[in-house]
C-alpha cells in the first residue's frame, strides 16, 4: 500500500528546513515504512526555493536506499491538479523511487 505525509510548514531557509524535518518528521516516516501493508511512502512537501533541492533530493535518496524494496520520493508542490497528478503517475510507477519532484500549476 502507497502511503503519504504530508509535511505542513517548514523554514524559510534551507539548512534550517532540513533540520526541522530531520527533527520533526523523520521518525515518523520511518514509522509508516516500517507497517508490513506499507509498500511506498510520498513525502509531501510545501515548496520551497532552489537552494532547498538538495537536502531533499538527499532525503529521498537516502530514505529509498534505506528501505529498499519499499519506496520513497519526495513531492513539492501546493494542493491541486500538479500535485494530485504527480501523485497518480507515482502510484503507477512501481520502480520509481528516490526521487524528488516539483510541481508548478
Amino acid at each position: 500500500m502507497m502511503r503519504h505525509i504530508e509535511v505542513g510548514l517548514l523554514p524559510d531557509q534551507a539548512l534550517d528546513a532540513a533540520g526541522a524535518f530531520m527533527a520533526f518528521h523523520l521518525e515518523a516516516a520511518r514509522a509508516v515504512l516500517a507497517e508490513a501493508q506499507t509498500t511506498a511512502l510520498t513525502i509531501i512537501l510545501p515548496p520551497a526555493p532552489h537552494d532547498h533541492r538538495d537536502w531533499r533530493l538527499a532525503l529521498a535518496r537516502d530514505l529509498a536506499r534505506e528501505v529498499t524494496p519499499k519506496r520513497v520520493n519526495v513531492v513539492a508542490g501546493l494542493p491541486g491538479a500538479a500535485r494530485d497528478a504527480t501523485l497518480r503517475f507515482l502510484s503507477d510507477a512501481p520502480g520509481l523511487t528516490g526521487q524528488y519532484l516539483v510541481c508548478h500549476e
